[in-house]
Order: C-alpha cells, then sequence, then structure tokens
C-alpha cells in the first residue's frame, strides 16, 4: 500500500450542507484502516488527509466519492507521498 496526500481546496460552490457527508466519508475511511490522519487549515479555505491506497487510480476513486469533491464544493489534489 501507498500513501497519499488529499489536498482538497473550497470552490466557490463551496456548500456547508457537504460537511456532514465529508465527516461521514472520512469516519468510513478510518473503520477501513486507510485513514492517517486528518484535518482542516486554519485559513479555512480547505483541507488535506492522509489515505492508504494499492495506486494512484485507487486513491483517485476514493478522493471522487468525497461528498465535498462529488458535489463540487471543493476539488482534489492528490500527491502520492514517501514519508521518510
Amino acid at each position: 500500500m501507498n500513501t497519499y496526500l488529499m489536498l482538497t481546496t473550497r470552490t466557490d460552490q463551496f456548500n456547508q450542507n457537504h460537511a456532514a457527508g465529508h465527516y461521514e466519508f472520512l469516519d468510513r475511511l478510518q473503520a477501513e484502516k486507510r485513514l492517517k490522519m486528518f484535518g482542516p487549515f486554519s485559513d479555512a479555505t480547505g483541507g488535506a488527509y492522509v489515505i492508504k491506497a494499492g495506486s494512484l487510480e485507487e486513491a483517485r476513486e476514493i478522493g471522487q466519492a468525497d461528498p465535498l469533491v462529488f458535489s463540487g464544493s471543493s476539488e482534489l489534489t492528490i500527491k502520492e507521498w514517501k514519508l521518510k
């Protein structure tokens, strides 16, 4: 399994109503032992989370299922992270 940094940035279409689904999504990833850490940015422009996935494509599929991303409330940037 590889480690991926999932960066979410709020769009102009950000809708706070999608936040609850986002946290349910993160809870599910944590229950699956995929989520390693997460949190919002202090400037309220988005947040980040770190997951384990078998490939970049799998990480992309996981990230696209995030209600904030799926709804267009946030954009997603994914980076494979070679932690030391």
